[in-house]
């Protein structure tokens, strides 16, 4: 895990739900919506690799 400038650790394995970038940038990266990937991230929890594999389905 990477640390911020503030000293706290970033887990880039988790899509942070309620952090905006982070949606937007699954969002983008997937080709879906906001919404769709806030949906994922309820359904399928907020492991990067599910999420982006659930994503993937659809």
């Amino acid at each position: 895990m990477s640390t911020t400038p503030r000293g706290r650790s970033q887990d880039r394995a988790r899509v942070a739900a309620g952090q905006d970038h982070e949606v937007r940038y699954e969002a983008k990266k997937e080709e879906v919506s906001k919404e769709a990937v806030k949906g994922v991230v309820r359904k399928a929890g907020n492991s990067r690799k599910k999420v982006e594999a659930e994503l993937g389905r659809k």
